[in-house]
């Protein structure tokens, strides 16, 4: 007979309008048999850590035609995380095996669709890591920056939500390859880091500023080759108006408007045609396939110390909905992990 055990889960109340709360989502205890389903190949995880991401905001509503599914009312949530393989019904996995990929905000999951997991071969860097660098937010810089934006070696490089999961490896890629680059984020703390830690040129303060339009000349006088835009609204409207000619714009996310019941326009779209600008929004999992290729170049700099990341870690699944809901007032410095279990 297959083991029952208890299983904590955040399931998602009702779908959410406006910003999300705590009171949104509940944790309660359901139980789970760790057994592979007869005849599947699906896998039975331990979940060791798990990410939390903007883009999950825009799946706690109902939608129709996006590219990823709403949550279901009822359900646990789901989101990218690390896990230990218990069982497995995939040839790919092995017991014991750690991976990284879409599994439950629960404690264990069945998960059924293995072809988006992906094992872990490099245990030498922190595990946390692989819902972040090593995950899919660091595929986003890397996918974002390198193949969307086809940046050269001295262009000037502006980053929204610069210390985020995104933004503070953007920026650091940008800094390798020999560009100026300047980050905004949310305050002193965040802005300190970003020179201090990530090597930015510059940072601001977005809310410091009464004018985002000055305060970008004044950083750059001369206009920016590349943006990579993480928050939309009021910043991509000041940027158009700093873009170079033939400027490029990687559009990743666009936080500032998931929790609006009506988003802001953006009115400077006339500078796309007298700047030819190219502007493209891109999702990650269409880079995936680089993914071995990025672990190549980036594991290396990790262990030598030329790139850095922070982490913002939640200790016990009774905190993510608290870490989940904090995105949203840039309460977390860093990447907003949550930890479920060590091993």
């Amino acid at each position: 007979m297959a083991e029952e055990v208890s299983n904590k889960q955040v399931i998602l109340k009702n779908y959410v309008t406006g910003y999300p709360k705590e009171s949104d989502m509940e944790i309660k205890n359901s139980t789970i048999k760790l057994k592979v389903p007869e005849g599947s190949n699906a896998v039975v995880v331990k979940n060791l850590y798990l990410s939390c991401d903007p883009y999950m905001r825009t799946r706690m509503r109902k939608m129709e035609g996006s590219y990823v599914e709403s949550f279901t009312p009822g359900s646990p949530i789901t989101g990218y995380g690390v896990a230990k393989v218990l069982e497995s019904g995939d040839p790919k996995f092995q017991k014991g095996d750690l991976v990284w990929g879409m599994t439950g905000w629960e404690e264990y999951s069945i998960i059924t669709s293995t072809q988006t997991l992906f094992k872990i071969h490099d245990k030498d860097v922190p595990l946390s890591y692989y819902t972040g660098i090593l995950g899919m937010p660091g595929m986003t810089a890397y996918a974002g920056f390198h193949e969307v934006c086809s940046p050269k070696k001295g262009e000037t490089v502006f980053v929204s939500a610069a210390s985020g999961a995104v933004g503070q490896l953007v920026g650091q890629f940008a800094k390798m390859l020999g560009c100026y680059v300047v980050g905004s984020a949310g305050s002193k703390e965040k802005v300190d880091l970003l020179k201090s830690k990530f090597g930015f040129d510059e940072a601001f303060n977005y809310k410091e500023e009464q004018d985002l339009n000055a305060a970008l000349k004044r950083y750059f006088p001369d206009g920016i080759d590349i943006y990579f835009e993480n928050v939309g609204g009021k910043m991509l409207d000041a940027v158009l108006l700093n873009m170079k000619l033939h400027g490029r714009i990687a559009v990743c996310g666009m936080i500032s408007q998931y929790n609006l019941e009506q988003t802001e326009g953006v009115h400077n779209l006339l500078c796309l045609i007298t700047k030819r600008i190219r502007m493209e929004g891109f999702i990650v999992f269409e880079y995936y396939h680089l993914y071995p290729k990025y672990l190549e170049m980036v594991i290396p700099q990790i262990k030598a110390g030329k790139v850095v990341y922070v982490e913002d870690v939640a200790d016990g699944l009774e905190s993510a909905p608290s870490a989940l809901v904090g995105l949203f007032s840039g309460r977390n410095i860093g990447k907003q992990v949550v930890m479920v279990s060590r091993e």
